[in-house]
């Protein structure tokens, strides 16, 4: 009995045979490559995941800074460490009290850009990065990210009198946060400047907490409103010293 062959298609070549050649192994295989080249790009392929990774949190997520200036004291000391989210502004205008990081003025203040003190995107990201942003000739001041309070909303009028003293629109704001204002003389004058302006809309006010020593709203040649869109986000937690962590809720300050 003669057996029954199974037709095969000529058009499908058989797998195993379509990739051999003289230089293959017996097994039809190319020569893997050198364990060592493979455990190298391996190392290589983890440290650029992590490192994309990193950077799309710190972009869009949270990010970690630390108070460089006396500007915020007493309730923020030099060299805090905080954690700053960038969710919440993206839904919602900041609240009174909050504690927001935003672009240095150097970045948004017409008289200041003016004066070519801007830097473009790429810069920014350079002098931002750990370790690379403290090489010398980077630094950029426009590149820099202040921390102040928001003090002042869209419609509202803002005044600050020469101490520091705020009030919104004719009302005094209880501050329980500010406990060194500015120094005056016996004709009610002192070195800061005063406001009395009504906010725009897409625009806050912000003032540090040490307002003698905050170079803040009331002294930005171009005006004293921070645009929405140069907020970084919103400082929530303290994470070191260690003895002070802990979150960094509104202060909800209240005009009377």
């Amino acid at each position: 009995m003669t057996p029954t062959k199974t037709p095969m298609d000529p058009l499908v070549p058989d797998p195993a045979s379509a990739n051999s050649g003289p230089g293959d192994t017996p097994s039809g295989k190319h020569p893997a490559p050198p364990a060592s080249e493979e455990s190298a790009w391996e190392f290589w392929r983890s440290v650029l995941i992590t490192l994309a990774i990193a950077l799309g949190i710190r972009q869009f997520l949270v990010e970690a800074r630390y108070i460089p200036s006396g500007s915020m004291l007493p309730g923020l000391q030099l060299q805090d460490r905080l954690l700053v989210e960038k969710l919440s502004f993206r839904n919602r205008l900041p609240r009174r009290g909050e504690i927001v990081v935003f672009h240095a003025p150097q970045h948004f203040d017409p008289v200041l850009l003016s004066q070519g003190s801007g830097a473009g995107p790429l810069q920014c990201l350079l002098v931002n990065l750990p370790l690379i942003g403290s090489l010398p000739g980077l630094e950029q001041p426009a590149c820099d990210a202040y921390i102040k309070r928001v003090v002042g909303l869209p419609g509202e009028r803002v005044a600050v009198d020469p101490r520091g003293r705020v009030s919104i629109d004719g009302k005094p704001l209880v501050e329980p946060y500010v406990s060194n204002t500015c120094p005056v003389d016996s004709r009610g004058l002192g070195p800061c400047r005063t406001l009395n302006a009504v906010v725009p809309q897409g625009h806050i006010v912000v003032l540090g907490d040490n307002r003698a020593n905050s170079w803040d709203a009331r002294f930005w040649p171009g005006g004293p409103f921070l645009p929405r869109n140069e907020i970084i986000g919103r400082a929530f937690y303290r994470f070191y010293p260690f003895n002070t962590m802990g979150a960094l809720g509104p202060a909800s300050p209240s005009a009377r």
